[in-house]
């Protein structure tokens, strides 16, 4: 995993916030006004690395283990309902965490779904939650799952979602097929 370090995390929000700046620019735009937050998961064979800035969250279960793991939590901004963007200048707040271990699945998630998604008194994952997401998954085959992305989109805009919270709902799921480090992988998205 020594390709996938912290300084090469970090190389990466770089481009991805030159290329924010340079699209701003191009539109007479202040970088502001494309403030996003990021989690992504960068997972090899034996090892993986998260980079977070922001809310949302990514959680994933390593083979041999029953529990899902939470790498980075939500960061929350100085008040309420405020958080960091990958635009903050001088630099945004990020966090990189280095994982040892296969990972198995991974889940990564806004932070429309972090109250249904994560226990925030215990700090953990609600494993049920996982649990309940990722049977169908695991019984497919490699490869973007149309089908089961239109049901998770679904189930993202369904009452008993969309009643418990009213932000932006973004759910990728993904699992390691038997024969290698190819995916499948299901992805709904509700704003």
């Amino acid at each position: 995993m020594s390709a996938v370090d912290e300084a090469r995390a970090r190389d990466w929000l770089d481009e991805i916030r030159d290329r924010i700046n340079r699209r701003a620019n191009v539109l007479g735009d202040m970088p502001r006004s494309f403030a996003a937050t990021m989690v992504g998961a960068i997972i090899a064979d034996d090892a993986a690395v998260v980079v977070h800035v922001g809310d949302g969250a990514c959680a994933c279960r390593i083979e041999g283990e029953t529990e899902w793991r939470v790498p980075s939590w939500p960061a929350q901004g100085e008040y309420a309902a405020t958080t960091y963007f990958v635009t903050d200048d001088p630099e945004p707040r990020v966090n990189v965490v280095a994982l040892d271990g296969r990972i198995e699945e991974v889940a990564v998630f806004t932070d429309g779904m972090e109250r249904l998604a994560l226990d925030f008194g215990a700090r953990v994952a609600f494993d049920r939650f996982f649990e309940s997401m990722f049977p169908v998954l695991r019984r497919t085959s490699e490869g973007r799952q149309r089908r089961l992305s239109m049901d998770l989109r679904n189930f993202l805009d369904s009452a008993q979602v969309t009643d418990r919270t009213e932000d932006d709902k973004t759910l990728v799921l993904a699992r390691r097929i038997p024969r290698g480090i190819a995916a499948s992988l299901a992805t709904a998205r509700i704003d």
